[in-house]
């Protein structure tokens, strides 16, 4: 890909998530072209990382590899990932966007994903993909359901051993590759740029992350997944099996001190599924949920917070103030119960915070869409046409425009993919009637 080329799509898809996927493929559906942009070294977003799905328990990989497969060999739709999206703007009837692609050190044209460089690699880091509690190595396909099946070098921890070269059956192991820009001029875009968890770091009343037996609700998810890093569930520090785990919610929601005045909608009902999922797996562990309030507001929501009462999972009315590292790697809790008690403390094995959704990206300086107070992206007629932004031919789907289910954002991907063929179709009717 030459530098600054200009790639021309009748839509821009910013997100490979869910969001973005459903858009993508509605729109190439209809026959439009469509370029997805993606940050991540693999679409998917964070629905691929999920174990299952509430209030069905679905398998959540399951729902989104056939999209991501869909996607991928759609011939209307182009995948663009490990980019950075460095400007996106409206310049006369078209939108246009400035584009880098990071650098893989690995030739996209020649890596057939047979792994032979992974295999041989001698460097272990820390696999985020699998919330840190597991190794891959320093070159390595993201995850075993990654789309695109590309290889990616970590060259802050690759020791230049060559190993991988020499491996590689297509030579493409290319340590001289540098990030490239391009630009992509489209009709119409869709923002689907997802959300991220409130980082714990921040709260220092439950321990700013550093207390190892306390973790957050995405590396639960890892631990419950088939393919997590311990096929089972197990804390952290030492590799037992927990008997009493705990999830404290509203951890990074409702939460002025952390600058988070909403909720985030999906926290109590996650908490929910793992804390029935574990059930399942360590029938007699203590699980119990302290909460503010159960918000269960989707279709099946009150059976399934029922249904997880009647397995004998607890649920407590009460704010925990503060967490601290007890005995023997034990976690204590320090909260007010509801129930008349006053404040108490309680220990546990383990506990997992329930933390809720902010933006997943920021348009400051990049995009001259609005933002709300919370940051989520503004759109201008929330009752009546949810997905529409004040910046024209430009749309919005998913958690990029606030906290949702999967099932609203599915739902509202539609809707972003529909606005903007409408769209479309409207401007390729003003252009014929100028013809």
């Amino acid at each position: 890909m030459d530098a600054k080329q200009v790639l021309e799509f009748d839509t821009l898809v910013v997100g490979g998530g869910i969001a973005g996927l459903q858009s993508a493929l509605d729109l190439g559906d209809q026959g439009f072209q469509v370029a997805v942009v993606e940050k991540d070294a693999s679409i998917g977003g964070k629905m691929i990382r999920l174990s299952k799905v509430f209030p069905t328990l679905d398998c959540a990989s399951c729902i989104t590899t056939p999209k991501m497969a869909a996607a991928a060999h759609h011939e209307k739709i182009s995948l663009f990932t490990y980019c950075d999206l460095n400007s996106l703007d409206r310049q006369g009837d078209a939108i246009t966007a400035s584009v880098t692609q990071r650098p893989r050190y690995v030739d996209a044209d020649k890596c057939i994903g047979c792994r032979q460089c992974e295999y041989t690699c001698p460097v272990y880091v820390a696999d985020d993909e699998q919330g840190g509690f597991s190794a891959s190595k320093a070159i390595t396909i993201p995850f075993s359901n990654a789309i695109p099946q590309l290889a990616v070098m970590d060259v802050e921890n690759c020791m230049l051993c060559g190993k991988c070269v020499k491996a590689c059956p297509t030579d493409a192991i290319d340590f001289f590759q540098q990030p490239e820009d391009f630009v992509i001029r489209a009709k119409t875009a869709v923002l689907a740029t997802g959300f991220e968890l409130t980082p714990v770091e921040n709260k220092q009343q439950y321990g700013n992350g550093n207390i190892p037996n306390v973790i957050t609700s995405m590396q639960m998810e890892r631990l419950l997944a088939p393919h997590g890093p311990y096929n089972r569930v197990l804390r952290p520090s030492d590799g037992m099996e927990p008997d009493s785990i705990a999830y404290i919610q509203c951890a990074g929601s409702r939460d002025k001190s952390m600058g988070i005045s909403y909720c985030s909608r999906v926290c109590c009902m996650y908490a929910i599924k793992q804390a029935m999922l574990i059930s399942g797996s360590l029938p007699l562990a203590d699980i119990i949920i302290y909460y503010m309030d159960i918000r269960a507001f989707g279709k099946g929501y009150e059976q399934f917070y029922q249904n997880a009462k009647a397995m004998g999972i607890e649920f407590v009315k009460g704010k925990v103030a503060s967490i601290s590292q007890g005995e023997n790697g034990a976690v204590t809790l320090r909260y007010e119960a509801q129930n008349g008690e006053g404040v108490t403390t309680a220990d546990h094995d383990l506990v997992v915070l329930s933390l809720g959704m902010i933006p997943g990206w920021n348009p400051a300086g990049i995009c001259p869409v609005s933002a709300d107070s919370d940051q989520f992206i503004q759109t201008i007629r929330p009752k009546v046409a949810p997905t529409l932004t004040d910046m024209e031919g430009v749309f919005v789907a998913g958690a990029a425009a606030g906290p949702k289910d999967i099932v609203d954002t599915i739902t509202e991907s539609g809707a972003a993919a529909m606005e903007a063929a409408k769209y479309l179709e409207a401007v390729s009717q003003s252009r014929k009637a100028v013809a």
